[in-house]
């Protein structure tokens, strides 16, 4: 996956990377890297889906 942020002529270099860290961070790139840093058993995988998708199953319940 690649993900770039092309800096505006006139634009601040801070703001630049706010705007880069931002988008890394919608992109779950973090959470990923997070994730994968450590061996995760196949029991704690299934349990953390099992989290996501009740967790999903109840914000579209709300809707």
């Amino acid at each position: 996956m690649s993900l770039e942020y092309r800096i505006g002529r006139n634009e601040d270099l801070n703001r630049a990377l706010r705007k880069f860290r931002r988008k890394v961070q919608r992109a779950g790139i973090f959470r990923d890297m997070k994730r994968i840093r450590y061996y995760e058993k196949p029991s704690e995988a299934r349990r953390r889906k099992e989290k996501a998708a009740a967790r999903r199953r109840r914000r579209r319940q709300r809707n």
